[in-house]
C-alpha cells in the first residue's frame, strides 16, 4: 500500500500539487471526499463539518491520541465526534489502495502506515496571488482581509496538528519532502515530485 499525505499552507497550491501528483502516479485522490464521508458518518451538514474542522481544535482541546479523545465539558461535544469520525474515515479510505490524501492531519493519523509525507508552502505574496486567482466573484476580499484569512486558516491547521503530534506543523523534521511553490508553476514540478516519491517507496520495499 502506497500512501502520500499532503499538508499545506493555505494558498500555497498544495491541493493542486496533490491532485496532479495523484493523476501522475495513478493513485486515488481524497480531499473534499473526506469531509463528505465524515458528514455522512456523523449525520451532520457538510458545510458545518468543513467549517468546524477548518477552524481547528479549540486551544483547550486535550487529546490522548490512541483512539481516545478527551475534552472539557464546556467545548461542543460535536468536536469530539468529528475528530473521532475523521480518524476512522481517513484510515478506512487509506485501506482501499494507493492514494494521495490532502490535509486532515492524515500524516499523523496514518503514521503507523509510514506514508510519504509532503508539506507545501510559499511566501505570503505568492499565497495571496493564488487566492486572488481562484477567488469567487461574491467574495471580494481586500488584500488585507485575504492575508488575515490565510493566517487564520494556517493557524487553525497548525493548532490541530500540534495537539496530536510531537513535531510541529510545517517543521521539516516531520516530512519527507517540503516544497516551496513561491513563483513556481506547479504543473512543471509534478514529474520530479512523482519520481522522488517513487524512489522513496522503492527504498521502503527493499
Amino acid at each position: 500500500m502506497k500512501i502520500i499525505t499532503v499538508n499545506r499552507e493555505f494558498g500555497s497550491g498544495g491541493r493542486e500539487v496533490a491532485k496532479r501528483l495523484a493523476d501522475e502516479l495513478g493513485f486515488a485522490y481524497y480531499d473534499s471526499e473526506i469531509i463528505n464521508e465524515i458528514a455522512t458518518h456523523a449525520e451532520l451538514d457538510t458545510h458545518y463539518v468543513e467549517r468546524m474542522l477548518e477552524n481547528g481544535a479549540p486551544r483547550n482541546y486535550v487529546v490522548t491520541y490512541s483512539r481516545t479523545f478527551h475534552m472539557p465539558s464546556a467545548i461542543d461535544a460535536n468536536m469530539t465526534r468529528l475528530y473521532s469520525v475523521q480518524n476512522k474515515v481517513i484510515k478506512e479510505i487509506a485501506s482501499r489502495g494507493d492514494c494521495v490524501i490532502v490535509g486532515r492531519c492524515s500524516d499523523v493519523v496514518l503514521r503507523d502506515s509510514d506514508p510519504f509525507k509532503i508539506f507545501v508552502y510559499a511566501d505570503m505574496e505568492s499565497k495571496i496571488e493564488r487566492c486572488l486567482g481562484r477567488m469567487q466573484e461574491d467574495e471580494k476580499l481586500t488584500i488585507k482581509e485575504l492575508q488575515k484569512k490565510i493566517k487564520q486558516i494556517d493557524k487553525g491547521r497548525a493548532d490541530t496538528h500540534n495537539i496530536i503530534s510531537d513535531i510541529r506543523w510545517g517543521d521539516k523534521k516531520g516530512y519527507d519532502l517540503c516544497i516551496n511553490t513561491t513563483r513556481i508553476n506547479i504543473k512543471d514540478l509534478i514529474p520530479y515530485i512523482a519520481k522522488y516519491a517513487e524512489n522513496w517507496f522503492e527504498t521502503r520495499e527493499k
